[in-house]
């Protein structure tokens, strides 16, 4: 799809859908242990991250802008917090339960782009909403709201993308455009690497 440069919007929604089709990629092929597994010390995982895109989409292009997501039962990780509240387990949206199966939670993340997309495609981008857990300070622009939810998903997308050669070796930024040199000799290319540092 070709995006014509003098559309900021539409090239917004492409970045940020190449992003999303990018981060469940790194799930495909994997089980589900290997999905769920904590690859971090502070407990990332690849099918965690996916929920968590799916919540940060709902938040910021459902409250901010007036718009509930039609099924509350799906997302009680979601429930209402107050200033004076806070959720009971504030790593909810970061794993899977045992009762949420990948499929699950990448059909919910699949759904919730329709749910976000519904909302860019409504309204400008000056329009303004509000978002809640931002305080007083949380009055914001669609544009904004698409790069502040553009950059976060990237940063997870950067997550995913060395998780995910962590257990395989699968690398690069989506399905289709891999975006990695074919010419490089990678233990050749690490140790090299490894030689330079250990100089220091």
């Amino acid at each position: 799809m070709t995006t014509p440069a003098h559309d900021p919007k539409a090239t917004l929604k492409r970045y940020l859908q190449g992003t999303r089709e990018g981060l469940v990629w790194k799930l495909e092929g994997l089980s589900e242990r290997e999905l769920r597994l904590p690859r971090t010390p502070t407990g990332t995982n690849l099918l965690g991250l996916v929920k968590h895109a799916a919540s940060v989409e709902i938040g910021y292009f459902g409250d901010t802008f007036g718009r509930a997501w039609p099924s509350p039962e799906e997302i009680p990780w979601m429930a209402p917090w107050t200033d004076d509240s806070l959720p009971d387990d504030p790593q909810a949206d970061f794993y899977a339960t045992a009762d949420e199966s990948a499929e699950q939670v990448v059909d919910l993340y699949r759904r919730v782009w329709a749910f976000a997309d519904e909302t860019i495609d409504a309204l400008p981008l000056d329009a303004l909403g509000r978002v809640p857990w931002w305080g007083e300070d949380g009055e914001a622009t669609l544009h904004t709201i698409l790069v502040h939810v553009l950059a976060d998903l990237k940063q997870h997308a950067g997550h995913a993308d060395i998780l995910r050669e962590t257990i395989d070796g699968r690398v690069g930024l989506r399905e289709g455009n891999e975006n990695m040199p074919d010419e490089v000799e990678w233990p050749e290319y690490t140790t090299m690497l490894t030689a330079i540092a250990e100089r220091f």
